[in-house]
């Protein structure tokens, strides 16, 4: 069977012979990506300032910074500095053809792998930054017409996006947006309900309309709107994370409702060395969340950024082929 179907039959909880892999390093890997390459048009205007800081702007209009080579950096400067400034305000739409050339050789060379498309984010992770962070969660509170009329110049974007990606062929679609505390939601869940629910559900159903699935990431501790996303057409969602709920937790909970995507978490097992407790983890996420469908196996892509060392994540991926039908 092809990773293709494999991921397919995962998703619909269609008992597939294995669990999904998606792993990198020239291991188990049962998708192919769709992601829109950079503008070889665009200046970033990449410098460096009197204190030693690196500074870049990017399509949206936001000013990054950061002090070291290693981070991706932060937004120091948004273009909507004013909510006047939203009336003039043109986002990139990036559907310049020649980025998705790439994607598309990607495609038609394994047309035996699930085909997903990455967007950049759903509102919060775009539209957050073009305030700054701290701005944005303070507007929340206090402009929230305003950030919803925000919110909605990115969805725009983003609908256009989900239908090139559908016209492409691809079968799911994917996003990362960073919700939670260690234990909480970052904002009300009402708040949530009331702002961001209504643009991810305009998302979800434009994106079941072309027959694609809904992937999402998030760090954190999101339980309080769960149920919102699985009710609004999330169908998986990925979580690095998932002893910061329980294993049990999520397998009672929402087990069947919504499909997985996890390694062995990065935070307190696979960081502890362990070969014991790591198997142990990567055998309760299959048989707990894997059963009958419903969960894919991954790693963490930047190990030196956890402590985790290359061996220890190979133990977790013999687990995943172990107890997981692969092997």
């Amino acid at each position: 069977m092809t990773g293709r179907e494999i991921i397919r039959r995962a998703l619909a909880f269609e008992d597939p012979p294995r669990i999904g892999f998606i792993y990198d390093d020239g291991r188990l890997n049962d998708t192919v990506v769709a992601y829109p390459d950079p503008n070889p048009n665009f200046d970033e205007q990449r410098h460096t300032t009197k204190d030693g800081a690196e500074r870049w702007r990017d399509e949206w209009g936001c000013t990054w910074q950061r002090l070291d080579a290693f981070s991706k950096g932060e937004v120091a400067e948004g273009p909507i500095k004013e909510w006047s400034d939203l009336e003039s305000y043109e986002p990139p739409l990036m559907l310049e053809p020649e980025r998705y050339e790439a994607s598309r050789r990607r495609l038609a060379e394994h047309p035996d792998k699930y085909p997903l498309a990455w967007l950049r984010g759903f509102p919060f992770a775009i539209a957050r930054k073009l305030r700054t962070f701290e701005q944005y969660l303070l507007d929340v509170v206090a402009e929230p017409e305003n950030v919803k009329r925000l919110n909605g110049v990115v969805r725009d974007v983003l609908l256009k996006h989900i239908e090139l990606f559908g016209d492409m062929g691809c079968k799911g679609v994917g996003f990362g947006e960073d919700w939670g505390t260690q234990e909480r939601l970052l904002i009300n869940p009402a708040h949530w309900r009331a702002i961001f629910r209504p643009d991810f559900e305009v998302l979800c159903d434009a994106a079941h309309a072309r027959g694609m699935t809904v992937w999402m990431h998030s760090c954190g501790y999101i339980a309080d709107i769960i149920d919102d996303l699985i009710e609004i057409g999330i169908n998986l969602l990925q979580f690095d994370q998932p002893a910061l709920y329980g294993i049990d937790f999520l397998a009672e909970r929402y087990g069947g409702r919504v499909a997985f995507w996890s390694p062995v978490d990065i935070q307190k097992t696979l960081q502890s060395g362990d070969r014991t407790l790591i198997r142990a983890e990567a055998k309760a996420l299959v048989e707990k969340l894997g059963r009958g469908g419903g969960f894919i196996a991954k790693n963490y892509g930047n190990l030196d950024a956890i402590n985790v060392k290359p061996e220890w994540d190979q133990w977790a991926y013999e687990a995943f082929l172990e107890f997981g039908g692969g092997a």
